[in-house]
């Protein structure tokens, strides 16, 4: 059972065309990321009068909106990502799913829309991934989740729109970046910034993503993995990247990272790292971190390790950062020690190869 009650009932409705299984085996040969999906999505529906209604796990199908649907002009739209796992006992279990049903709703706030009650996001999430758990990878892969929602009303003029439809989708993936676990090289954007105070930046709406893509064109110009992104106020403080937070591992077994104040996404990799720090012996400090500071402590030697962190890349050591006037090296460029070791135990919890002692692993029943 779901950790908050549902209040919908869903009506459940296997496709009549299921993915043979020779291709589905054939297509796990090498996964990418977000290129292959399940069978299935489960879909809800809001309208202003009737409330959420219609609650369904369906076949996977595209939807069919009319040209002026409120989303295509206006944007309101927001969404969410998390993973289902096969633990090594042959177990699907989420990691801290009603952390994404929280957000989820601080995000619909935020962009003002409906807030969907916690027990049917975590219902829609449950019933998806029970009916399409052979599609759940099993050793370093696994089943990602976007649960979605957007603005469907029929009409032009800025306003808050009177219809909304939820979704989940699933999508088996392998590494978000290609290298696997090697560190990645990540450019400073200097042109460009993602969100200031007053705005989205604490959402996860897509509005943010897609601001950022000129920014990660630059990056890629550059020949780094991401970007990152510095404050819109005084273009001097780090904030994050494109689609993960940031930690600084110093040499006195202290890590620093950026406070999430309304412009940093409040990232659930972040908050799991920042509990398993502590576990492990570590103090965090929450606190602004510019980028002369980075730079320097990186000369001196008293930055150890840099890392970023989110549930598609997990956590990934920073190699190399580049900006507009120059380079450097955080250490030897290499993951670092702390950076493997916090990641180990993250991954560990997920897959339930180690005790989980924070109670952040959810079951699923029957799967």
């Amino acid at each position: 059972m779901s950790a908050q009650t549902a209040t919908l009932d869903f009506e459940v409705t296997p496709t009549s065309t299921p993915t043979p299984e020779a291709d589905r085996l054939k297509a796990f040969e090498n996964l990418g990321f977000g290129t292959l999906f399940t069978d299935h999505m489960a879909v809800i529906k809001w309208n202003v009068n009737k409330g959420w209604h219609g609650a369904q796990v369906t076949a996977r199908a595209p939807f069919q909106i009319d040209p002026a649907s409120s989303v295509l002009h206006y944007a309101q739209e927001i969404f969410e990502g998390m993973k289902a796992y096969r633990a090594a006992d042959g177990r699907a279990v989420l990691f801290r799913p009603e952390e994404n049903a929280r957000r989820f709703n601080e995000s619909a706030r935020r962009m003002a829309m409906p807030e969907l009650p916690e027990g049917d996001f975590l219902a829609a999430v449950e019933k998806l991934v029970q009916l399409d758990a052979r599609w759940i990878p099993e050793g370093d892969s696994s089943l990602y989740l976007r649960p979605f929602m957007f603005a469907s009303e029929v009409f032009l003029g800025v306003r808050k729109a009177t219809d909304f439809i939820f979704c989940v989708i699933a999508s088996p993936v392998g590494p978000y970046f290609k290298g696997g676990l090697k560190p990645v090289n990540i450019w400073v954007s200097q042109n460009y910034t993602r969100a200031a105070v007053g705005g989205t930046g604490a959402a996860k709406c897509g509005g943010n993503y897609a601001s950022s893509l000129a920014a990660q064109v630059e990056a890629t110009e550059q020949g780094c993995d991401q970007v990152v992104f510095l404050d819109a106020v005084e273009h001097r403080w780090v904030e994050e990247l494109g689609g993960m937070n940031v930690f600084f591992v110093m040499d006195d077994n202290t890590l620093v990272t950026p406070p999430v104040a309304g412009t940093i996404l409040p990232g659930i990799t972040r908050k799991s790292l920042i509990e398993l720090a502590g576990d492990n012996g570590l103090t965090v400090i929450e606190r602004p971190y510019s980028f002369d500071e980075w730079q320097a402590d990186a000369a001196s030697g008293k930055l150890k390790e840099a890392f970023a962190c989110g549930t598609a890349a997990v956590v990934a050591g920073i190699g190399t950062v580049k900006h507009k006037d120059g380079a450097f090296k955080i250490g030897d460029g290499q993951t670092g020690p702390v950076t493997t070791k916090l990641r180990s135990a993250l991954v560990d919890i997920q897959r339930c190869a180690a005790p989980d002692t924070h109670g952040w692993v959810h079951v699923l029943p029957g799967v």
